[in-house]
């Protein structure tokens, strides 16, 4: 389990909602994965980021889903790819990601409570 944090310290993760426009696999990434671009409405916008989520997804599969992503860490160079969000998602049987997503449609750029 992992140490305790303060809500402010929480309130500080920025947490939202948004659609994937577009995906594509990224084969020069060390690991299987896959290139999104999520749209999270309002200010936020477009973001892109890439996921090791080859197991359960194809790139066709999620376009038009909705994820939720972190998207306030600073950008990440992933190999050639510039990553500005990290996407959430919780490890199967086999430790293989499947991602969170709410289980109605929502608006882009909602914030967890």
């Amino acid at each position: 389990m992992a140490d305790n944090l303060d809500f402010d310290t929480f309130l500080k993760v920025d947490v939202r909602v948004g659609t994937v426009l577009r995906a594509e696999p990224f084969p020069e990434a060390r690991k299987p994965a896959i290139k999104m671009w999520v749209d999270f409405g309002g200010d936020i916008g477009e973001r892109k980021t890439s996921a090791q989520v080859t197991a359960h997804y194809t790139p066709d599969m999620l376009v038009g889903k909705q994820v939720v992503a972190v998207v306030n860490f600073p950008p990440r160079q992933i190999g050639p790819f510039m990553s500005e969000v990290l996407v959430l998602g919780l490890p199967d049987d086999a430790g293989e990601i499947v991602l969170l997503r709410p289980d109605q449609a929502v608006p882009n750029g909602g914030r967890m409570h």
